[in-house]
């Protein structure tokens, strides 16, 4: 770990679908285009926007979620994915003091844990001389907090611009951006969130224009110069914090269009402990490596492949030979769904699948279930009881046999919740999403 404390900001915004994650990508994508190396992260529990970071960036995103980790294991995971880039670039999450229970897990309690300066990203379509009121009132929400430039997105005309800047020229906080609105590069979403970034057939090309479209009307170099130093983690701490044991030493997981949801600080932590790790393809009727001792089905959008899954013969013969052999199986949300009997699609089609769990899931009657969760087990994984996770999913279970349950679950604010996940012998999953351990 270098000395030298690599300089970063946080782009955030006053609510969710105001432009950030367009903004984002615009932005790191002018960064490399100026040979400035990024380091992208993303604030919270989120799969989709950091594949599109590293679309944008070329460089692997990570994500900091400060109600999961503890302040040392955000600085030093921080730390660490800037070392050796020119600036750490991280894309908050829904508006800027949104959180779980007392606004835990925050992008503004991230901008204070990693001392980072904020860039308020806020939508003005329909407003004018209000920006300024709105933040103001951000700004003395909490004063501690640093609020160093704002970019004002979907600007109607020069005449719009003006009076924006005009109102908020008495706040002392520069306006380093105004971006004409552009409807036609705002980005298409599904249930859970954007179209995934594999799904672009033209995804570069996609970023390259919003890069040209916001490029004359940001302040590149005055974003950079209010890019502060990151706070330098403890350098004597051995093991990061909230690091997770590795679920085997030679974990297979699937890993296609299906199954992509899987935070890459899990992967290098798995790694770092000296577990092997090799990829396969339900999708592609791939088997999992024959030497693996533990399979791991992420979780992802099984529901958009349903007929495919159901005709990989080999995968299923495969995972029912594994669960035979008592090898580990794990499946998350997804993966779990595709451990279970039957998959109905949203179109009330029935799908079978491994049948290694005894559910029924479906997508005909969309629910959803969202929030953090924290997750305690009788030592049925290789992890400590105390897990923390976060649930998100619009699928509900229809059918339920005979099964252990998983986990014992409460959510953000300790309350007791219904027993989550359920297990066989060696085969165990739930819809939860881990995150890592407990600090």
């Amino acid at each position: 770990m270098t000395d030298l404390a690599p300089n970063g900001l946080i782009l955030a915004a006053a609510s969710s679908n105001s432009g950030k994650t367009m903004l984002s990508l615009g932005l790191q994508r002018l960064l490399v285009r100026n040979d400035i190396g990024v380091a992208p992260a993303k604030c919270g529990p989120d799969y989709i926007d950091p594949a599109f970071h590293k679309a944008a960036s070329h460089k692997t995103s990570i994500n900091l979620d400060p109600w999961a980790m503890i302040p040392e294991e955000l600085c030093t995971r921080a730390f660490n994915h800037a070392g050796g880039a020119d600036i750490f670039f991280c894309e908050g999450v829904m508006g800027l003091f949104d959180g779980a229970a007392g606004g835990q897990g925050s992008t503004a309690s991230l901008a204070k844990i990693l001392n980072l300066p904020v860039i308020l990203v806020l939508d003005v379509k329909g407003q004018a001389q209000t920006s300024a009121a709105l933040i103001y009132g951000l700004k003395a929400y909490d004063p501690d907090l640093q609020i160093a430039g704002v970019i004002l997105n979907r600007v109607g005309s020069v005449h719009h611009e003006s009076l924006l800047r005009e109102a908020i020229e008495v706040l002392d906080i520069p306006v380093i951006g105004a971006v004409r609105n552009n409807p036609d590069l705002e980005m298409p979403s599904r249930h859970l969130g954007l179209v995934q970034a594999d799904e672009y057939a033209d995804l570069n090309a996609r970023i390259d224009r919003i890069s040209d479209h916001i490029e004359p009307n940001i302040d590149l170099k005055r974003l950079i110069d209010l890019a502060q130093p990151l706070n330098a983690p403890d350098v004597s701490a051995v093991q990061k914090p909230g690091m997770l044991q590795p679920l085997g030493q030679h974990i297979a997981i699937a890993k296609d269009a299906a199954f992509t949801f899987i935070y890459p600080h899990v992967l290098s932590d798995w790694q770092d402990q000296g577990a092997e790790i090799s990829f396969f393809s339900p999708l592609n009727d791939e088997e999992p490596h024959p030497d693996a001792d533990a399979i791991y089905l992420p979780g992802g959008y099984p529901e958009l492949h349903l007929e495919q899954l159901a005709a990989a013969y080999q995968f299923k013969m495969s995972m029912r030979e594994a669960a035979s052999n008592n090898t580990r199986i794990f499946g998350e949300c997804g993966g779990f769904m595709v451990l279970g009997k039957e998959i109905i699609g949203k179109d009330s089609k029935v799908e079978d699948m491994l049948n290694l769990l005894p559910i029924t899931t479906s997508f005909s009657n969309p629910k959803l279930n969202l929030g953090y969760r924290i997750l305690n087990h009788d030592q049925l994984l290789p992890w400590a009881p105390g897990l923390v996770a976060h649930e998100f999913h619009y699928a509900n279970i229809t059918w339920q046999g005979k099964a252990e349950s998983l986990f014992h679950a409460t959510n953000a604010s300790g309350k007791e919740l219904a027993p989550m996940g359920l297990r066989i012998g060696s085969v165990m999953g739930s819809f939860a999403h881990i995150i890592g351990a407990k600090g």
